[in-house]
């Protein structure tokens, strides 16, 4: 090989080194980076998403004997929150796992995973990535540049700082976070002040009075430490009107550059992974009230009675707004409705 040739061919290396795409060593190992806003933590403690970030890697490595390397960072250490999912359409980011609805903004259709009242199990919420609703939701993405990876959904409920919040009148005159658009429009509609923000900062508005009640997932009640700041507490133990579809998701333009068999490897372990977060949701489910009651607070659980006046609210308001933006969101309704 002469000088020069060498020179091109170590620069062509060097480009294909510092592609956003796809970044590949000189032995054909390519590296990925995975972002998620959640505490960091190992692969056997911690939060369940950033344990399931650190399975998802440590199988996929293994499976593919290297090939494919990642580095997790957790707590939205790379970047912000609410860049994630326009970072992955881009390419800048090749994995992440974030709540689908804070990506409303970009691409309406995804509010579709944080509608009040429209799923209200696990067993329903899990049907979907099979049914009819699931797969046109994964048709969008993928058209938007986003390959669904893990279906992931997490049960939620409220903390507060007052009172437990059960019936929608409970909610009158209380600054509340809602974790999305058509969320917010019910605890609106129910009389509450809405406070829009990502759920790794809700500690700092609970601790300081600028918000008295947040609705999230289970999980997050736990690992954001909000029973420091909470006086009461809404689980979702007996059903919720706060379902959340927090899926692993990975940028398609990084995907489609990958060979098929290494495709289906992370597609495989994605789908595998998926028990894993059903049964640690459900966890969570329980250990929050066992949290909250030993830090002094009141816990209640959410009643049929109760969530069906959620649920009506919600259908006057959230779930008409979404199905009036466009054709494709009023289809995914109607699609989403037939799991009821």
């Amino acid at each position: 090989m002469t000088v020069t040739t060498r020179r091109s061919a170590m620069a062509s290396l060097a480009v294909l080194a510092a592609s956003p795409l796809l970044s590949q060593s000189a032995w054909g190992q390519t590296a990925l980076k995975l972002s998620h806003q959640f505490p960091g933590g190992t692969i056997d403690a911690g939060d369940f998403r950033d344990r399931l970030s650190r399975m998802f890697a440590a199988e996929v490595e293994k499976r593919s004997k290297g090939a494919l390397k990642f580095s997790i960072y957790p707590g939205s250490s790379l970047m912000k929150t609410n860049a994630q999912f326009s970072a992955m359409r881009k390419g800048a980011l090749d994995l992440s796992l974030v709540p689908l609805s804070y990506a409303g903004g970009e691409v309406p259709e995804v509010n579709i995973g944080l509608m009040p009242g429209l799923v209200t199990s696990y067993e329903q919420a899990y049907g979907w990535k099979n049914a009819e609703v699931g797969k046109e939701l994964a048709r969008i993405l993928y058209d938007k540049g986003i390959v669904m990876v893990s279906w992931i959904w997490q049960g939620g409920g409220m903390a507060s700082r007052t009172k437990p919040v059960i019936d929608p009148d409970d909610a009158k005159g209380m600054k509340i976070r809602g974790g999305s658009r058509e969320m917010d429009m019910m605890l609106k509609a129910a009389g509450a002040a809405v406070v829009t923000l990502p759920s790794n900062e809700i500690y700092a508005a609970m601790q300081t009075g600028a918000m008295e009640g947040a609705l999230t997932s289970s999980t997050s009640l736990i690992s954001f430490r909000l029973e420091e700041v909470s006086k009461a507490l809404t689980t979702a133990r007996a059903g919720s009107y706060w379902f959340m579809l927090e899926p692993l998701m990975m940028s398609r333009s990084v995907f489609d550059k990958l060979p098929k068999d290494q495709q289906q490897l992370i597609l495989a372990v994605g789908a595998e992974l998926e028990a894993f977060a059903l049964k640690s949701s459900k966890e969570d489910d329980q250990q929050v009230a066992v949290v909250y009651q030993k830090a002094g607070a009141k816990v209640a659980d959410m009643t049929p009675a109760s969530l069906k006046k959620w649920q009506t609210i919600a259908r006057a308001t959230a779930w008409k707004d979404f199905s009036d933006k466009n054709a494709s969101c009023a289809n995914l309704l109607k699609l989403a409705e037939k799991t009821l």
